[in-house]
Formats: structure tokens, C-alpha cells, sequence
């Protein structure tokens, strides 16, 4: 019994980029939840905060929507009775 590496290889660059894309989508997702619109930089002047622009919103919805369809498509893949 001998170890296929040609397959070996490609499981272990499949993994790497599926985590890095997986990691900078979700990453992206929560930056975009968290940018704000500037306005004078209302610091210390007692105004409200500025509202996250709408599509900074559905950007992260996206983001955050991409990263479930690879996750559900990964245990798709890794359980045998889904496929049957």
C-alpha cells in the first residue's frame, strides 16, 4: 500500500485556500458590520454615532452568507448518508 501524493497535494491546497477564503470572508463580514460613516468626526461633541452605510450592510450579509453555503457544502461533503 502505497501513498497517493498527487491526491495528498491536493487535499492539503484545497484545505489551505478553503481557510484562507473562508477566514478573510468572515473577516471582511465583521470589518464591514463595524465601519461607520464618517461625518467631521463627531468625537466629543455629544452627537449621535454615524449609521453603517447600507451597503457596507449588505456586504457582511453576503460575507457572512458565503461562509455558511462553504461550511454547509463541507459537511455535504464529509457525510457519506447525504449523498447516498
Amino acid at each position: 500500500m502505497s501513498i497517493d501524493w498527487a491526491a495528498f497535494l491536493i487535499v492539503a491546497v484545497t484545505s489551505l485556500v478553503a481557510t484562507a477564503v473562508l477566514v478573510s470572508l468572515y473577516s471582511l463580514g465583521v470589518r464591514l458590520l463595524g465601519s461607520r460613516r464618517s461625518e467631521d468626526d463627531g468625537a466629543g461633541t455629544g452627537e449621535a454615532e454615524a449609521a453603517r452605510p447600507a451597503i457596507a450592510t449588505v456586504g457582511a450579509i453576503t460575507c457572512f452568507a458565503l461562509c455558511a453555503v462553504a461550511v454547509l457544502f463541507g459537511i455535504y461533503l464529509i457525510v457519506p448518508f447525504l449523498h447516498g
